[in-house]
């Protein structure tokens, strides 16, 4: 009869390494919740009989979020922005048109001469396809969009869902910057990001920095985008160290930095237009 492996079979330059992170392991276990052993079989994600989506959004409301990358030629920026407050802010009050504008800016730090975009369609999808039809038939927007063609060197968008357990995006004085945080998601992570962040947002609402949460239905998928503010770039820096002494906060990064692929920061300044300021 063969007999059974034991930790003590382990080659000795292995065994040198897992005393190399012992020290490691016994701190984590002693200041996070249930330890580094019990990680291991914590926050499973039961199977359910359901998309992602209608687990994750809120189903008391039926809207949907596009947000809107636009690249800019820099010499044509002023003009781009002008023109685009002129077009948004006559679709944002006509009552025809279920879509409203939730905010708008400049890029600041992170890819330069370009302008983010984010519209609420109250209705979901139904409303999505009533404005694309009327706006196909808007002689003065599709001359708006000829002439903004000019401007761009490229532009992509993606349809978005609102996380249940963020605030709704509302409209808010300023001066502020924003941080638009993207995070590209490992495929089936989705769920056990929501289960951690849903706890996680507590620690990040005291100064009323957090105003939105979204992830993807349609482009590029399992991307998740927290949209930030804050008065200042040191206000920003004081709140997210503040973040790190709440309890529970440092095993919500331990548990979600493996689930990401890839993830970007934008800080962005208000167009002068938007309801975000």
């Amino acid at each position: 009869m063969p007999r059974t492996r034991c930790f003590l079979d382990l080659p000795r330059q292995l065994h040198k390494s897992c005393l190399f992170w012992a020290p490691f392991t016994r701190g984590f276990a002693e200041s996070s919740d249930g330890g580094w052993f019990r990680s291991l079989f914590v926050h499973k994600v039961d199977s359910r009989k359901d998309a992602h989506s209608n687990l994750l959004s809120k189903k008391e409301t039926s809207s949907l979020y596009k947000i809107q990358f636009h690249n800019v030629k820099p010499d044509c920026l002023d003009v781009y922005n002008s023109l685009s407050a002129e077009v948004q802010n006559q679709l944002h009050h006509d009552r025809s048109y279920p879509c409203e504008v939730v905010g708008s800016w400049n890029t600041w730090y992170g890819e330069q001469d370009q302008a983010v975009h984010l519209w609420k369609y109250s209705g979901g999808y139904p409303a999505l396809t009533e404005c694309l039809e009327k706006l196909n038939h808007n002689k003065e927007y599709m001359q708006f969009r000829r002439e903004r063609s000019k401007m761009l060197t490229s532009r992509r968008n993606q349809l978005l869902l609102e996380f249940s357990f963020w605030n709704d995006p509302t409209p808010r004085t300023g001066p502020n910057i924003y941080e638009l945080r993207s995070y590209n998601l490992k495929p089936g992570t989705m769920i056990e990001w929501g289960n951690h962040w849903a706890r996680a947002i507590r620690n990040r609402q005291e100064n009323d920095e957090a105003v939105g949460g979204f992830f993807t239905q349609i482009g590029d998928l399992y991307m998740v985008h927290h949209l930030w503010a804050y008065k200042d770039l040191q206000t920003r820096d004081e709140t997210r160290k503040a973040a790190w002494l709440k309890e529970g906060w440092g095993a919500v990064v331990y548990y979600t930095v493996p689930l990401i692929r890839s993830m970007d920061s934008r800080i962005m300044i208000p167009m002068k237009f938007s309801p975000l300021q």
